[in-house]
């Protein structure tokens, strides 16, 4: 069932850390570069009240608030984009869309396969109401990864034959990196295989349009317990236990550091994935290649404005990659910001998923990425730790 958006849409964002702060500034943006619904910040949501009041001042909310199962039941809120730890995913979002709200989450969609799937049959049953909701896999929004996109449909890649991706951090190398929620399973869901993983895994499946039909993967913690307490990154909670280094209280890591993965694609290609968030020297390392029959394509998110493309179909003694820099009018989201050759930002990303959301809510069109895809993914995450489990058996999917 259509129905007319209401004019402005107003935003709650519930988290105020890291992602709540990016997620902020897009919402600030959104309306001044693209041409989409009028939004309102209306209110910011945290459980201290006294930093979240903070926050939102800075970030241009309109209100804020501690208590998001009010916040649901406001008239002028319309749009709910949850930015919490995994655990609270299903709770919030199944609350939002009974409360008749259009909904973002932050990937991965949710802690379990069982929690990913009531979510999104929720979100069908919603769905004709007119609501609408996504998951915020904004690396699919980089121009350069949607110009990869665009060259794979337009057959210029061919048949997929090899994908490599990987996505290497290195903010946990240091064993003395104090806990945070991103480090318990029960807070978080995995590791390095949910928070990097999910990203690699949407990806794949994005690009290439196939299905990952059978994996072996495993699943490995490097340091198995640190300090105690929280990071500052937004952590829920969570107990210590006394250490056995002086006096400095431990608590046992229960996720994974670093996580892998070898696949079959649907189309017959073969899939090489790897995440880590200890690889030293690596900041925000996600790479990717793809060999294709016609031709190939590399990414990598440090030169994030860059992709290469090697063209099969050119003559022999001239072929090579060649360095597009993607910063035409022309190229994908990018007649939005500044004058051609004017280099863009990781915060731009999520300036152009909330735009393709908006322009979803007033067309009516199928939001993407959707519960559906986040589903997909949180089915391969699973499939990896299956395999880890049984000693790196072969998983069909």
């Amino acid at each position: 069932m259509s129905t007319t958006p209401p004019t402005p849409l107003g935003v709650a964002v519930i988290g105020y850390a890291f992602m709540g702060k990016a997620h902020s500034g897009a919402w600030r943006n959104v309306g001044a570069y693209f041409d989409v619904p009028e939004i309102e910040q209306t209110v910011l949501v945290g459980r201290d009240a006294a930093k979240v009041a903070a926050a939102a001042r800075r970030f241009g909310w309109k209100d804020s608030a501690t208590d998001w199962r009010a916040v649901l039941e406001r008239d002028d809120v319309h749009i709910v984009d949850v930015c919490t730890p995994g655990i609270l995913h299903r709770e919030i979002v199944l609350a939002a869309l009974a409360a008749g709200k259009h909904v973002i989450v932050e990937k991965p969609l949710a802690n379990t396969i069982d929690e990913a799937a009531e979510m999104e049959a929720a979100f069908e049953k919603a769905r004709a109401n007119g609501q609408h909701a996504i998951v915020n896999f904004n690396y699919r929004r980089v121009p350069a990864i949607a110009l990869a996109k665009k060259l794979i449909d337009d057959g210029r890649v061919g048949s997929i034959r090899h994908v490599r991706i990987s996505y290497l951090q290195d903010w946990l190398s240091d064993p003395d990196s104090p806990m945070s929620w991103r480090l318990r399973r029960d807070e978080a869901g995995s590791g390095a295989l949910g928070d990097l993983g999910s990203h690699a895994t949407d990806l794949v499946l994005h690009l290439t349009g196939e299905n990952i039909d059978s994996l072996t993967g495993g699943v490995h913690t490097f340091v198995a317990r640190r300090p105690a307490g929280d990071s500052g990154d937004g952590a829920i909670g969570g107990s210590s236990t006394s250490g056995d280094s002086g006096d400095v209280e431990l608590e046992d890591v229960t996720v994974d550091d670093a996580a892998w993965a070898t696949g079959r694609l649907s189309g017959g290609g073969l899939l090489q994935l790897e995440v880590s968030r200890v690889a030293l020297g690596a900041k925000n390392g996600l790479t990717l290649e793809i060999y294709g029959e016609k031709g190939s394509l590399t990414f990598d998110l440090e030169n994030l404005n860059e992709l290469r493309f090697f063209d099969g179909s050119d003559a022999a003694g001239e072929q090579g990659f060649r360095r597009i820099l993607v910063t035409e009018a022309g190229h994908p989201y990018v007649k939005h910001w500044w004058p051609d050759g004017h280099i863009i930002g990781w915060e731009h990303t999520f300036v152009h998923q909330f735009a393709e959301f908006l322009t979803s809510i007033r067309d009516d069109t199928e939001s993407q990425p959707s519960f559906a895809d986040g589903l997909r993914v949180q089915k391969v995450l699973a499939a990896v730790e299956e395999s880890a489990a049984a000693g790196g058996a072969s998983i069909t999917l």
